[in-house]
């Protein structure tokens, strides 16, 4: 069941989308466009690998204190920035995935290098278009659109969904409309402005790593549960896929939809682990 809006004009994808409601086909598609999209976005494609050490120097600043070396100089984003990083977790991560990197450099095994390119190039200068669209899927999320039937599918979701919406609403002091198929409920203009509230400080990389983990899983409470360790990454992308697994329970897998999951795993995974380090440091 998707949810009214689901496909929208983001970051990663600046052209107009169709507002009509799509189908679970088609918003699994649009995520692993936009995925891909990051991906040739981020880091330009080199045919083969041109250093032989990776290590880790001293950034210019406080919020960028780690930085890649590749042979002793800095790795450059496409934007020409230096890739570093406030948290050496990170920075250690990142350049693990530069070292495990063969004859020739394939980008789709850097996810974590490709999304601190995106967020250090096109974040910062975006922070409140990117708050905008984390307050506006949180008026059409995910788990606030809830399926009439069939009982067993009812059931899952209530599993899934009413535990991070509860945490959700004592968490913000406010309540989350539930609506039965996908006609639209708006959501109270208070629900709304107290998730805006609880971003308002997020950085850079907190709220590019928000924003990935909530395209990734359709849901701002679900990424904003992740931020605060209300819940696991595992907990959250079932919570994600509930509908979908429920489908393969009935229809079994499809071998091209799968692999596609597994895409967007590892994106999810990358954007969880910054969380994780920013998390850790707070």
């Amino acid at each position: 069941m998707s949810r009214p809006d689901d496909e929208r004009a983001s970051l990663f994808d600046l052209d107009q989308p169709s507002r009509d409601a799509p189908s679970d086909d088609q918003t699994a598609a649009a995520r692993d466009d936009a995925i891909k999209r990051i991906g040739r976005e981020a880091l330009p494609e080199l045919p083969k690998r041109f250093y032989t050490s990776v290590t880790i120097g001293v950034g210019e600043s406080p919020t960028r204190a780690h930085a890649i070396l590749l042979d002793g100089r800095p790795v450059r984003t496409p934007g020409k920035q230096p890739l570093a990083v406030s948290h050496y977790e990170l920075a250690e991560a990142i350049a693990t995935e530069w070292r495990e990197q063969g004859e020739r450099i394939d980008p789709e095994t850097m996810p974590l290098t490709r999304l601190s390119n995106t967020i250090l190039d096109g974040v910062s200068a975006n922070m409140d278009r990117l708050r905008h669209e984390i307050v506006e899927y949180a008026g059409s999320d995910l788990l606030c659109y809830r399926a009439e039937s069939p009982a067993q599918l009812v059931a899952l979701q209530n599993a899934h969904w009413d535990p991070p919406i509860a945490w959700a609403e004592a968490r913000l002091g406010a309540t989350f409309k539930l609506a039965g198929g996908i006609m639209p409920v708006a959501q109270p203009d208070e629900t709304l402005e107290a998730v805006r509230d609880a971003i308002a400080a997020h950085d850079p990389f907190r709220l590019g790593a928000m924003h990935v983990a909530m395209t990734l899983t359709g849901s701002s409470l679900l990424a904003l549960a992740l931020v605060e360790r209300a819940q696991s990454p595992d907990e959250a992308w079932a919570a994600a896929h509930v509908d979908e697994d429920w489908q393969i329970s009935q229809w079994g897998e499809d071998e091209e939809a799968m692999a596609r999951r597994t895409r967007r795993r590892r994106e999810f995974d990358a954007a969880c682990f910054v969380l994780s380090c920013e998390t850790q440091n707070t």
